[in-house]
Parts: C-alpha cells; structure tokens; sequence
C-alpha cells in the first residue's frame, strides 16, 4: 500500500501550475497509464490511470489545505477490476 488516495478528475478540470520539469516518469504494460513522479524525492502526486486515461488520478494527501471543498469517496475493487472501472467512467469526463 502506497497511501495514495485517488482524487480523480476529468483533464479539463486539472492544471499544474509549476514544477512540471522536475517530474519523471513511466509506462508499463499497457502504456495506457502514465506515472509520474518527483524526480527528487519520488512522491507520484498525481498520474493518468489506466481506468481514466482522459483524466488524472490525484493524490488527495499531496493537495494544500482548502484547495478542494468536498470529496466523496467511493470503494474500488481491484479483484474485479472492469466492473470497478464501469462504475466510475463518468468521473474522467468534464
């Protein structure tokens, strides 16, 4: 367990307003999925899921205080993985 905790946002809703030259990043299997990580310290804040690949998955631990009013939080089942990812499929649009 890494303590990511998903904050998914559809790509119109998401901007990163400095540090972008001190990611690094990854692609495996698929490729569908893009990693991303501090190149210093390793932290991966946020990422493109391979569930949401018109989206970001945030890391609501790494986000300031105050910079989002609500979340609501909504159980994944990775051991059935597509029906999970169904369930979800309307928080990647905007």
């Amino acid at each position: 367990m890494s303590g990511f905790l998903h904050l998914v946002v559809p790509s119109s809703r998401f901007r990163l307003l400095s540090g972008a030259n001190e990611l690094t990043g990854y692609r495996f299997n698929t490729g569908t999925a893009r990693h991303l990580f501090c190149r210093h310290c390793g932290i991966k804040s946020f990422y493109v899921p391979r569930s949401h690949p018109d989206g970001y998955s945030i890391n609501a631990r790494c986000l300031d205080p105050g910079t989002v009013v609500a979340t609501a939080m909504t159980a994944f089942d990775d051991n059935d993985r597509d029906a999970a990812t169904a369930a979800l499929a309307h928080l990647s649009r905007g």
